[in-house]
């Protein structure tokens, strides 16, 4: 539900956005296709995912039937050939770019020990070298337009010592988009140019998000950013450059006073997660509480991977842990899960294992299932060992591609609450 109204300010203006086939970069979209704008949907998605509605194609369709013109491109932002190829044909549909929407971004919010260097690569090709690439790519084409803006969805440079502790990786790579906010939008004063950085105040609801974690009730809906982002590009960028703004803060200004309707669920308007990141005792807060959730189930792992030791030095780690599973499966658990797993195991133990939480009472163990999976779960015996005893929770192990999933991805997902119940039982 978009609240702060389109004023046509950006009818036929040009702008390049990376990672616009889904989430907040549609959004955005959609929002200057409203005033007749043209967009350049640079992203990766061509072929449909099995989940995640959505391609450049199927966005391009979105904008053109709210009156914007659109051009789908295959772009993988860590690619300059791609990045130029896209610009160029930019420049001969729409003869020129006047905007840049840098959206693209990688995310593993993992430590320094559990985050693997092809995760670190890929968030710091994406966030930092890709919103570097796409300016420094788009800026000669800036320069000759007399509405010239850079956005970058980025946090503020909030320096306290905590946000890197938790997830240095990530941090860094999302912070070096907020640096190229800092040091461009002083670099490109000359030209004009205004570069600013939006960040979202709480948790914000996209179709990955919901894959993800099968919850959004504590979030926002994308409208918020987007309507954010459009008032921002709205303004005059010789004057307004330079900013770390926060997506309520900008709609406020454009006069939203009840922001319940961007809520998911607006019983929990006023129980919203927050984003991190912000120089807020509460946002910090919250992470705190998740971060020492996370370091009580390392020491429930620990616990647990004792009980499995004697087994794994006899027979293997993963057949006593499924022995361990087969104990605690009841009719509840049955009933509430209602899926079909399949394991595919690599490594030292490898093998096929399965979980049938769906049909009769319920089973487990070595070999396909009777029934048809709903998920097929590929990974290493020691990430399934440390995935089922709670150490690593399926949702990180998938963002880290620790875990690969083919079929149903939201039951795939349950398997986080499913395996919380069982742990306790364990």
């Amino acid at each position: 539900m978009s609240l702060v109204a389109n004023t046509g300010k950006l009818a036929g203006r040009t702008l390049f956005i990376t990672g616009a086939s889904r989430g907040i970069g549609k959004a955005i979209a959609l929002k200057a296709a409203k005033d007749g704008a043209n967009v350049v949907i640079a992203a990766k998605t061509a072929e449909p995912h099995p989940k995640l509605p959505g391609t450049i194609y199927t966005a391009a369709e979105e904008i053109e039937a709210l009156g914007g013109k659109a051009l789908p491109c295959i772009v993988d932002v860590r690619d300059e050939k791609q990045v130029q190829k896209a610009i160029d044909e930019a420049v001969k549909k729409f003869n020129g770019i006047d905007i840049l929407v840098n959206n693209a971004s990688a995310i593993s919010l993992t430590g320094t020990a559990e985050t693997d260097m092809k995760r670190y690569d890929l968030m710091h090709n994406i966030n930092t070298r890709g919103t570097f690439l796409a300016s420094k790519l788009c800026l000669p084409l800036l320069k000759n337009s007399d509405h010239a803006h850079i956005l970058n969805l980025s946090p503020p440079l909030n320096m306290s010592p905590y946000w890197f502790s938790i997830h240095v990786a990530y941090t860094m790579a999302k912070y070096g988009m907020s640096m190229c906010v800092l040091g461009m939008s002083e670099e490109f004063k000359p030209y004009n140019i205004g570069v600013n950085a939006l960040w979202p105040r709480t948790a914000i609801a996209t179709a990955a998000i919901e894959m993800l974690t099968g919850d959004t009730s504590t979030s926002r809906k994308p409208d918020i950013v987007s309507d954010a982002a459009y008032a921002m590009l709205c303004k005059d960028p010789r004057t307004y450059t330079g900013n770390f703004a926060i997506d309520e803060d900008v709609v406020r200004d454009a006069g939203v006073t009840d922001l319940k309707p961007y809520a998911c669920d607006p019983a929990n308007a006023d129980r919203l997660l927050l984003d991190g990141f912000l120089d807020d005792e509460e946002a910090r807060l919250q992470h705190s509480a998740t971060v020492s959730s996370a370091a009580t189930q390392r020491r429930a792992y620990h616990t647990t991977a004792a009980q499995f030791k004697q087994a794994e030095q006899s027979g293997g780690q993963i057949p006593a842990l499924f022995d361990a599973i087969s104990k605690t499966i009841s009719p509840e658990l049955v009933q509430k899960t209602q899926a079909v797993y399949q394991f595919n195991v690599k490594g030292k133990e490898e093998g096929i294992w399965h979980l049938d939480l769906k049909n009769g009472d319920g089973a487990c163990g070595a070999g396909e299932p009777k029934a048809a999976p709903d998920a097929t779960l590929t990974m290493d015996g020691n990430h399934f060992a440390e995935m089922f005893a709670g150490k690593l929770k399926p949702t990180t192990a998938f963002m880290m591609g620790k875990l690969k999933i083919k079929g149903d991805l939201q039951k795939a997902m349950k398997l986080e609450k499913m395996m919380k119940s069982l742990k306790n039982k364990m």
